[in-house]
């Protein structure tokens, strides 16, 4: 019950600052025009929302999709709450002329997976990266290895999290002191014949 209380005192605040900062004549608009064409009340469509907006922030992992073609982010389409999903990668892409379709119709038929649990599909130039249910069993992990798209087996892999472990190579490079009164010479200069420095 205190769980419910902290999320109501939180939407009244997130409420309240709306109020005081933005203008929401247009949203009002919406609201009417949405409730009109439902044939319901505002206050229903207005509770309609706050139960959809306390969905989204009680999913653990929301899925979103990207367009193609703007880049942009949506939420997907029905996205299973619950269902804890995993990424993976497939070493398919555009270059091989997959589609999102095409590849979800594959996934479906080989797999057994249900077409809604298909989610985040990144079509690359190479490969594609894709959100999959997590209790995928060994053996249909191991069939989607051979599986073949135009010609090309999606060798399906599993993508590991990032433990924002420091990536990369491991040399430091450590330039010289540079003397701020002299210009960009090197302050400590080496006399070539001797190997002694200079001051």
């Amino acid at each position: 019950m205190t769980d419910y209380l902290s999320k109501e005192e939180s939407l009244k605040n997130h409420i309240e600052q709306i109020l005081k900062n933005e203008n929401l004549d247009i949203h009002r608009a919406l609201i009417s025009a949405i409730a009109a064409e439902l044939g319901i009340d505002s206050l229903t469509c207005a509770a309609a929302l706050t139960y959809l907006t306390q969905a989204i922030e009680n999913t653990t992992n929301p899925v979103f999709l990207s367009d193609q073609k703007t880049g942009n982010q949506f939420p997907a389409k029905n996205p299973q709450l619950g269902i804890k999903m995993v990424r993976y990668r497939l070493d398919v892409g555009s270059k091989h002329r997959i589609t999102a379709e095409l590849l979800k119709k594959v996934l479906v038929e080989e797999s057994g997976v249900d077409k809604n649990n298909i989610n985040n599909v990144n079509i690359q130039n190479l490969y594609t990266l894709i959100e999959l249910p997590d209790e995928m069993p060994p053996d249909i992990f191991q069939h989607l290895k051979s599986v073949e798209i135009n010609q090309h087996k999606l060798d399906i892999r599993r993508v590991k999290a990032r433990n924002n472990k420091k990536r990369g190579n491991k040399y430091i490079r450590r330039g010289r002191k540079r003397d701020p009164n002299s210009g960009n010479e090197i302050s400590d200069q080496v006399d070539r014949n001797s190997n002694k420095r200079v001051d």
